[in-house]
């Protein structure tokens, strides 16, 4: 799992690439803890348009971050390609507590009318 951030007007941006699972899941989570710390309240968009996979345990991580930030009133979308991640969440029904975009572009734009 490689995970880059970066900080764009209102929000974080953090972009993944690789499988979220039990291997990948404390790299995100290293991450995550610095992304929620540098704004108050935290606006934060993970791209996981180039993550195939995700298990239990990285579906964990999401799930604490998008619990902490909507303690301190911020948001989180996740940008999702069709496939396995947009399935995973609806049959679990994460799909109705989770924020989501089809595009990075309006991930941002969400965030940014949201500031």
């Amino acid at each position: 799992m490689v995970v880059r951030h970066w900080r764009e007007d209102a929000c974080t941006i953090l972009h993944l690439t690789g499988d979220l699972d039990v291997a990948g899941a404390p790299r995100l989570q290293a991450e995550l803890e610095p992304a929620l710390a540098a704004a108050d309240p935290p606006n934060l968009v993970v791209d996981l348009t180039e993550v195939p996979f995700c298990d239990s345990v990285g579906l964990g991580v999401l799930v604490g971050a998008l619990n902490h930030i909507r303690d301190v009133n911020g948001r989180m979308i996740l940008v999702l390609a069709p496939g396995m991640i947009r399935h995973l969440l609806t049959i679990t029904n994460l799909d109705r507590h989770f924020e989501t975009s089809e595009s990075l572009v309006e991930a941002r734009a969400a965030l940014g009318s949201a500031a």
